[in-house]
């Protein structure tokens, strides 16, 4: 018995929280605070802090902001219980959440303030569909997805000058390709070649190159 409990002690995953509750302070669209606790709601993918989204008439906004306002009128001033279900790679509490016995992750995404995150889930597909069926939220305007722009914003920081845009040089011309093109991915730019990065796509025609098929 002694030994089980220290091998248990050496290889047995720390046990998650009981159940969080208290005022809670919104970090983002799918994170809030909660005590000490910082917790990813679970299920749901929301617009990061910085991106922008664009209104039916063309408009920029700032749909990240958009979503965390949201959030705060969901949970408005009312008290938050959690029940952890896992903790992330960024040492999140990852919980589903209630304010007022609502499932505040389940709402963001039937507002269309959120998304559902199927990679951990699709318990919230539902809603998701049915708010992309009413135009809800952010599915009346353009937004990416924010698994794509964090892949984007990866991208940018690890180019030169953070710029994203791929000027290849090929058997078909001069070709440049934007992050989510087909082969944006397996593209690689050799300055030696005279290839380069570009910033915007106009700089990128003005330069001679032309776009790449979507």
């Amino acid at each position: 018995m002694r030994i089980l409990l220290t091998i248990c002690l050496l290889f047995c995953a720390a046990p998650l929280a009981a159940q969080i509750a208290g005022p809670a302070r919104v970090i983002d669209g799918d994170t809030i605070h909660v005590g000490e606790t910082r917790i990813r709601l679970n299920g749901i993918d929301a617009p990061e802090a910085g991106q922008d989204c664009r209104s039916a008439q063309g408009f920029p906004f700032s749909c990240g902001s958009h979503a965390a306002d949201g959030l705060r009128a969901l949970i408005a001033g009312r008290a938050v219980s959690c029940a952890p279900l896992d903790v992330d790679r960024y040492g999140r509490t990852v919980a589903r959440c209630t304010a007022g016995g609502v499932d505040i992750g389940q709402q963001m995404v039937r507002n269309g303030l959120a998304i559902a995150y199927r990679r951990y889930g699709t318990v919230y597909v539902p809603d998701e569909d049915a708010a992309r069926r009413s135009g809800a939220g952010f599915w009346s305007a353009q937004m990416q997805r924010p698994s794509d722009f964090r892949a984007q914003e990866q991208v940018r920081d690890a180019t030169p000058g953070g710029c994203v845009i791929k000027g290849n040089i090929s058997s078909s011309g001069r070709i440049y390709h934007v992050p989510g093109n087909a082969f944006y991915d397996e593209t690689r730019i050799s300055p030696s070649r005279g290839e380069r990065w570009f910033c915007t796509e106009a700089e990128a025609r003005a330069a001679g190159w032309r776009a790449a098929r979507r």
